[in-house]
């Protein structure tokens, strides 16, 4: 991939979901207890859950929670048929300005995909239910199989389907809120803007190329 300079305008952007479009926490930390109250599991504290948001949530079961292989499959079938039944509505808590903003980029004829860790199905129920599928070209998660979590290759997905659909990939950036997304992107070449209302620390945006503390400060950077 030839790469541009990494400033805008932009080519192609990329967003995160959970900590950077929509404060998920509260949704995700609930099933989570369930989830591990049913696997008759020690449930953490809340700032201890907190570590399962944002990377894959297979990978928090195996890591956080101490579970085998088998073991974390099994919580994640049980974590996932408690998010389908619940719906979207836990996880679409937007951050203020943010909905507006992906309007504004695709007003502007940005193309725009989700790149996300979150279930694939579960990222479009709350795409939808936030009334901003038309603005986003690809809306790419986890498969079901999690055969495909890691950022790096949900990232390699949403790229091969831009391609498809002859989207310009020469100046990208990802906008992400934890050090999984700015590595992600890195893999193929994406440089990244870390945003700070998420659930990252500071320590996690080495590597990015800006740090914004406001919508107002990225819409200065992606518009």
């Amino acid at each position: 991939m030839t790469r541009h300079s990494p400033v805008k305008p932009w080519s192609c952007i990329l967003f995160d979901l959970d900590g950077t479009i929509t404060d998920s926490a509260p949704g995700i930390i609930g099933r989570l207890s369930r989830t591990l109250e049913a696997m008759g599991r020690p449930i953490p504290a809340p700032t201890e859950l907190l570590a399962f948001v944002g990377p894959p949530i297979l990978d928090g079961f195996r890591d956080v929670a101490d579970m085998n292989e088998e073991e974390a499959k099994e919580a994640l079938g049980v974590y996932r048929a408690l998010a389908a039944s619940e719906g979207p509505a836990d996880d679409s808590v937007v951050y203020p300005g943010m909905l507006g903003l992906i309007r504004a980029l695709h007003a502007a004829a940005v193309p725009l995909a989700l790149a996300t860790s979150k279930g694939e199905s579960q990222a479009i129920r709350i795409i939808e239910h936030l009334g901003v599928t038309e603005c986003f070209t690809v809306i790419c998660g986890s498969s079901e199989d999690e055969t495909r979590s890691a950022k790096k290759d949900v990232v390699e997905e949403t790229l091969r389907r831009l391609r498809e659909q002859s989207i310009d990939l020469s100046n990208l950036v990802m906008v992400g809120d934890r050090s999984h997304d700015i590595e992600g992107a890195a893999h193929h070449g994406v440089p990244a803007i870390m945003v700070e209302w998420g659930y990252g620390s500071p320590a996690e945006a080495s590597g990015a190329i800006a740090i914004v503390h406001s919508v107002d400060q990225l819409r200065e950077k992606l518009l």
